[in-house]
């Protein structure tokens, strides 16, 4: 193996009271390209941080080879002093030369020329990408490079970096992002690194492995894991599997709407049975919009039926939060009828984050200071209810201001998703959110019972959630797509290939697949009566829940609290087990079949 480039030995840095992390030993090679995982709070831009120099460590030795050069792609770049996006691109002693940015910047769309403070998230996002890609970098430190770009740039920027010939770490919320381009993982985890020599695409497999391994050695030790490290633990390889289960279901939701669609990119009216109708929340026909002489939407026809998940993609500009605002009745068309249902009651997350009051604690934000949420209906404690969306119970009175990016982005999707409603509107919901999150994002809009309208450019994301895409290649022209952002591009292909598919590949012969086992009589039954056995338990916490909300019960009969609180907990642990039991032989009989 050739001696690293740059290299840590007994890293450590203090944050607060304490060490963020210490003991750190890190070492990048010349073609390293290194997917940087951790939950958000753990150090991940500290990291990057310290390895790009730009702070010192606490105590550990940095090594770089002579003429290294070392170039950080900052999740927010700082503008404030800079007139035009090209005064921020071209200052400093290690500006890149101008000509070399301003060929970047033809590739990725960019006006430099634009006024820095009027500049769109987007914009500068371009920007600092243009100016760290122009500085000719050896090491190329990424922090959430995706964030704020549209399908186009993210396409270009995964080009360029392929035929990088330097070495990378990115941090990225971007699962397809991190799997084309990483072929090595630093997890930081618990205030400890560890490498292993796989890209991304190997990391939820990796990380699983580690953790039964620390079961093993816990039981062995006869030892348990602090319980907060407990419940985080179970709940993540929990989360990861029952998601695994939903796409087999998002799947047969898939197939069920292609069924009622009819030719690529319309939508099949002729299903107009009494079912139907009472289903249908919007019914688009023959819609179009245009801004001056450019059209935005040209003869959509459309319905959106109850539970529908909605994914809407395109490059910036092509008219995205047009049709979501035609959607939501925001906006009329310049022909063609909407109609929304009349029940309709929405929640629109949007990606400014703008209703986070910094000086608000969770738990004002959550419950207006008390100890109780309302969520859908059922009164909840505010401990148990963070817990959910995998905040420690310390943080209940923590301001937000003092939260990080990720962590403002679940409180609100906290407080959003308790509140009762049949639409959803999702606008970027995935910038700031750690792969931790997604997974809870991605479970929480799976189990919503109501309609979700998603804008996203995470393409992971929408595979893994949406039912139909609504596909905008800023023409005016809507592909109508059951499926997901993958489902999406194979259209766009077989368009662009002039509706020819490609011949499929030689295949080698194989060896005969081995016989097919049945199930096992313990394991059928258990896959049989599962089902049922979780709607008990569930119905047995909503009851004893209902119970718990009685605001006088506390005071009144601590032993019956007590003992309701006990016996919920209980109840979910039955829960969990009893689901990743049905979805471990819900694999094995997909397979059978």
């Amino acid at each position: 193996m050739a001696a690293p480039i740059l290299a840590f030995e007994n890293l450590g840095i203090i944050q607060g009271s304490g060490w963020l992390f210490r003991g750190l030993d890190i070492h990048i090679q010349p073609r390293d390209r290194l997917a940087l995982i951790g939950r958000n709070g753990a150090g991940k831009t500290t990291l990057l941080k310290l390895i790009a120099g730009a702070v010192d460590a606490d105590e550990g030795r940095r090594t770089i080879q002579p003429g290294t050069r070392v170039v950080l792609l900052e999740q927010e770049p700082d503008l404030r002093q800079r007139a035009t996006l090209l005064d921020y691109v071209l200052h400093g002693d290690d500006a890149p030369l101008p000509y070399e940015a301003d060929a970047i910047a033809d590739q990725l769309g960019i006006d430099l020329s634009r006024e820095a403070a009027s500049a769109s998230g987007g914009e500068r996002r371009r920007a600092a990408i243009v100016r760290a890609l122009a500085m000719d970098p050896d090491v190329l430190l990424l922090d959430e490079p995706t964030n704020h770009l549209d399908i186009a740039a993210i396409d270009w920027l995964e080009d360029w970096l392929s035929r990088f010939r330097g070495a990378f770490i990115a941090i990225s919320h971007d699962r397809t992002f991190l799997t084309r381009l990483t072929k090595q993982t630093l997890w930081l985890d618990r205030g400890a690194i560890r490498r292993a020599e796989i890209g991304f695409g190997g990391f939820e497999a990796w990380t699983e492995q580690v953790y039964a391994d620390e079961a093993r050695n816990a039981e062995r030790l006869d030892a348990k894991l602090k319980l907060e490290e407990h419940w985080l633990l179970r709940g993540v390889t929990g989360r990861r599997k029952r998601n695994q289960g939903r796409l087999t279901k998002l799947h047969e939701m898939r197939a069920t709407r292609a069924a009622m669609m009819g030719p690529p990119g319309t939508a099949n009216l002729s299903i107009g049975t009494d079912d139907a109708r009472t289903k249908m929340v919007i019914d688009v026909k023959a819609v179009s919009k245009s801004f001056g002489d450019r059209p935005i939407i040209k003869d959509l026809t459309l319905r959106v039926m109850r539970g529908d998940r909605i994914g809407i993609v395109g490059a910036n500009g092509a008219g995205k939060t047009t049709l979501l605002k035609l959607l939501t009745g925001e906006l009329a068309p310049d022909s063609g009828h909407i109609r929304l249902a009349k029940t309709l009651d929405r929640i629109v997350i949007d990606q400014q984050r703008s209703l986070m009051a910094p000086e608000k604690t969770v738990r004002e934000v959550l419950a207006d200071g008390g100890d109780w949420i309302e969520v859908q209906g059922i009164k909840k404690h505010i401990i148990g209810y963070l817990k959910e969306f995998l905040f420690e119970p310390g943080l209940v009175d923590a301001q937000v201001g003092t939260l990080s990016g990720g962590e403002r982005s679940r409180l609100l999707l906290a407080r959003e998703f308790a509140r009762p409603s049949n639409l959803l509107v999702l606008d970027e919901p995935t910038n700031d959110l750690d792969l931790e999150t997604l997974d809870l994002l991605q479970e929480v809009i799976g189990d919503y019972d109501g309609t979700v309208l998603i804008v996203s450019h995470d393409r992971d994301f929408l595979d893994r959630t949406v039912t139909i895409t609504l596909g905008l290649d800023g023409s005016g022209t809507v592909d109508v797509v059951a499926g997901g952002y993958e489902d999406w591009e194979k259209r766009r292909r077989l368009k662009v290939s002039g509706g020819k598919r490609p011949n499929p590949r030689k295949v080698e012969p194989t060896a005969p697949p081995a016989p097919k086992v049945k199930l096992s009589y313990k394991d059928q039954r258990d896959y049989d009566l599962l089902p049922k056995r979780i709607e008990e338990i569930e119905a047995a916490i909503k009851r004893d829940e209902a119970l718990l909300a009685d605001p006088t019960l506390y005071a009144r009969d601590f032993a019956k609290f007590e003992r309701l609180t006990k016996a919920i907990e209980t109840a979910r642990e039955e829960k969990d087990a009893a689901e990743m039991r049905w979805l471990e032989l819900a694999e094995q009989v997909e397979a059978l079949t």
